[in-house]
């Protein structure tokens, strides 16, 4: 039997054998079995309450800080879209987003409302949803910093409102299980003036062009900080930078990034990164902990 003849009826849209390498930064991968984009949240629980529980579920963003294997997402790759993207100005400075909305969207929908604690966002790739569950971080601030609750569903599509204790944030991590998929989150503001939060918006902007290869076919940061230690430190000292696999590489411009330099597999990408965590912890005796999120399987590439 075919998954999708598995798979409950949906006001969204089903789609078989999804080329994921079109919708992730890296541009590399292979396909889901199945890519589901849901109509509203209601569409979303019905969904994961009727699939099946030993099919596996993954929520896709925008694609930023993901690493799709060549052999392609044996599953449902769930893909939130504009009924997720919504933003409203709360009562008390506060704003509610959804988990598809881009962290830059919501960094220019928050500051033309003259409230300034967002501006990192702009700083950040990827979708409010990758944002809470890796704690976000940029130029100082965390999502944690603003963060007052979100709604996520269970794989059983129960729908939880949570706290930031119940949230158990820690450096680029949450405590949520790791099939909970986010629809919303509310964050705390605070007034500003438009005109310096714009111009705070613009040097961050800047900072990040200037300093990561943004322009490349790249992901975010590669590995998360060992406390006390930074990544990029460390794998420039084990001679990473510009280290190359294939047509995967090292950036040269910032050593915790990967880049595809046009015709690189999943397989270049992933073995280049294990091999900078091989250097480091042979010198360091530390090891670093991957922050690009990898799935799927290991494939032949054609």
């Amino acid at each position: 039997m075919k998954l999708l003849d598995r798979l409950p009826e949906v006001e969204g849209r089903l789609r078989e054998d999804a080329n994921l390498s079109k919708v992730t930064w890296f541009q590399v991968g292979g396909p889901a079995d199945v890519l589901f984009k849901p109509k509203g949240e209601g569409d979303l629980s019905n969904f994961l309450k009727n699939t099946p529980a030993d099919i596996p579920v993954f929520v896709l963003g925008v694609g930023s800080n993901l690493l799709v294997r060549d052999g392609g997402y044996r599953g449902v790759v769930v893909r939130l879209g504009r009924d997720f993207t919504g933003m409203d100005v709360l009562d008390g400075h506060k704003v509610r987003v959804g988990a598809g909305a881009l962290d830059g969207n919501v960094a220019r929908f928050v500051a033309s409302h003259s409230l300034t604690g967002a501006e990192f966002l702009i700083g950040i790739p990827g979708s409010i949803g990758g944002a809470l569950r890796m704690n976000a971080g940029a130029y100082g601030s965390e999502v944690k910093d603003i963060f007052v609750s979100a709604v996520a569903l269970d794989r059983q599509g129960m729908r939880h409102e949570l706290t930031a204790a119940d949230m158990a944030f820690s450096y680029r991590h949450c405590g949520i299980p790791k099939d909970w998929i986010f629809t919303e989150a509310v964050f705390q503001l605070h007034p500003g003036d438009e005109v310096e939060i714009s111009k705070a918006m613009q040097e961050i902007a800047k900072n990040r062009e200037d300093s990561q290869p943004v322009k490349s076919r790249t992901g975010g940061s590669t590995f998360a900080n060992p406390e006390g230690k930074k990544a990029w430190e460390l794998v420039d000292s084990v001679g990473g930078r510009g280290l190359t696999i294939g047509g995967a590489q090292v950036s040269e411009k910032h050593c915790n990034f990967l880049i595809n330099n046009g015709d690189a597999t999943a397989r270049d990408l992933e073995a280049v990164g294990e091999e900078v965590r091989r250097r480091v912890f042979k010198e360091h005796d530390t090891l670093l902990r991957w922050e690009i999120v990898r799935i799927g399987e290991e494939g032949s590439v054609e």
